[in-house]
């Protein structure tokens, strides 16, 4: 136990001051987009960059290529959730439910691209874990426009993926992205609620 201990802790001493960073601002933006505050945006931009970085180098490219997109959709949704009113930290886009026609296209995105993809990775690059990689990557797309859009239900896909990304990331040692992930089940979990409340407050003030 106490030898078990140890390598724990010795890995943890030799993580880099790149994934540190990432981890921290990662923590950072996620916590503030679970309050609504427009801030996570450009703090989101400072993580994902250090992360395309360390994804590349766990060969991790799905990943990789999520921060790209990522990236983009940090610039998007800043303007989306600002829309004019630069001077307000709190977004004034309402909190609203995916429909059900969304949900099938969703679901045959989700299905069709993460095979294309994890073919591809399989066959045109070295990682030992394409098809996972590919699953993740989509439905981290589709869980980071969702949140753009202010969506309720982003909150529970991004719960079901980190499920799946802690031990992804323990498996590429990757220990403090790992704990990350486990800590952003909870701040996603008081995102759903929290933003759940607040679609039911607008629900009731509409009515």
């Amino acid at each position: 136990m106490e030898e078990t201990f140890f390598q724990i802790w010795e890995q943890f001493k030799a993580i880099g001051y790149i994934e540190w960073f990432g981890v921290i601002t990662g923590a950072l933006c996620v916590y503030l987009a679970a309050k609504e505050n427009i801030l996570n945006w450009p703090i989101a931009m400072l993580s994902v960059i250090s992360y395309i970085y360390i994804f590349y180098q766990a060969k991790l490219y799905g990943d990789t290529i999520l921060q790209f997109y990522f990236l983009a959709t940090s610039v998007y949704g800043w303007y989306y959730w600002t829309y004019g009113k630069a001077t307000h930290l709190k977004s004034e886009r309402p909190v609203s439910k995916v429909k059900p026609k969304e949900w099938i296209i969703l679901s045959v995105l989700l299905i069709a691209l993460s095979i294309l993809i994890g073919f591809a990775l399989d066959k045109y690059t070295d990682s030992d874990v394409p098809f996972i990689d590919a699953f993740c990557t989509v439905t981290s797309f589709i869980a980071q426009y969702l949140m753009t859009r202010k969506k309720l239900e982003n909150w529970l896909i991004w719960i079901f993926v980190d499920i799946i990304y802690i031990p992804l990331y323990i498996h590429k040692d990757l220990l403090a992205t790992a704990v990350l992930y486990f800590v952003f089940l909870f701040i996603a979990l008081k995102g759903y609620l929290d933003w759940k409340k607040t679609l039911n407050s607008q629900t009731v003030s509409v009515g």
